[in-house]
């Protein structure tokens, strides 16, 4: 697996709400993995270009990433709203994850930060973060950059 579905695969055996964990969810997870580790070590995780879309921070590389795959089903739900959502489900080996102690650090602090968010406060937190608040819709956002820049102006970086 590379480094991309990894991550994923990770937060599919970790996250308590195995159920939320849709496209646009794992997406943004992906996203404060990334804004996290290169607040605290300068990089992301993972080689993802991110882009401030119309729906905050995106790509289509997560979706793609598990489509190409054979360790990820996705799965068709309904949301409560009956609107289509496809969950993202890793059925594949624990083993072939081989992320850094630090990475999985970074992606436990991700789920603790957002587990107990539903899926609005979630979207609004992600809203909330520096490269998003900071920056044009469309434009690409530069984490490692921005977190040099937001680390120059703050004491907090959570």
């Amino acid at each position: 697996m590379n480094k991309l579905q990894q991550i994923v695969a990770y937060f599919c055996l970790n996250y308590p709400h195995k159920s939320e964990l849709s496209n646009a969810r794992l997406t943004k997870l992906v996203y404060l993995s990334d804004w996290f580790s290169s607040l605290l070590y300068e990089y992301p995780i993972s080689n993802i270009e991110w882009i401030f879309n119309h729906y905050g921070p995106y790509i289509d590389d997560v979706i793609n990433s598990v489509r190409s795959s054979y360790n990820f089903n996705i799965r068709k739900e309904k949301t409560i709203y009956g609107s289509d959502k496809y969950v993202i489900i890793f059925n594949g080996d624990e083993d072939e994850i081989e992320l850094l102690q630090k990475e999985i650090n970074i992606l436990d602090a991700v789920i603790e930060k957002t587990e107990k968010l539903y899926f609005n406060e979630f979207i609004q937190y992600v809203y909330s973060t520096y490269p998003v608040v900071s920056r044009e819709r469309y434009s690409v956002l530069n984490l490692t950059e921005l977190a040099k820049e937001y680390n120059n102006n703050n004491q907090c970086i959570w």
